[in-house]
């Protein structure tokens, strides 16, 4: 499935790290892509959006909530 982010917490190199290793530590085969510029990240996962949203959260990057 693939799913897409807007983190409006996320402002620097180490955010677009701290994003893609939480992102990794939900789903290690997942597919990761961390726009700093857009601020969104899109993953390609097995997983549904919750465990993943959940991921980002406990990182201390909640997504927005969905348009």
């Amino acid at each position: 499935m693939h799913h897409l982010f807007t983190l409006p917490d996320m402002s620097c190199g180490h955010c677009v790290a701290a994003i893609a290793q939480a992102l990794k530590a939900a789903d290690a085969q997942a597919g990761v892509e961390v726009d700093l510029q857009a601020r969104t990240a899109a993953v390609d996962s097995a997983l549904p959006r919750e465990p993943l949203a959940a991921a980002l959260t406990e990182a201390g990057y909640p997504p927005a909530a969905e348009g």
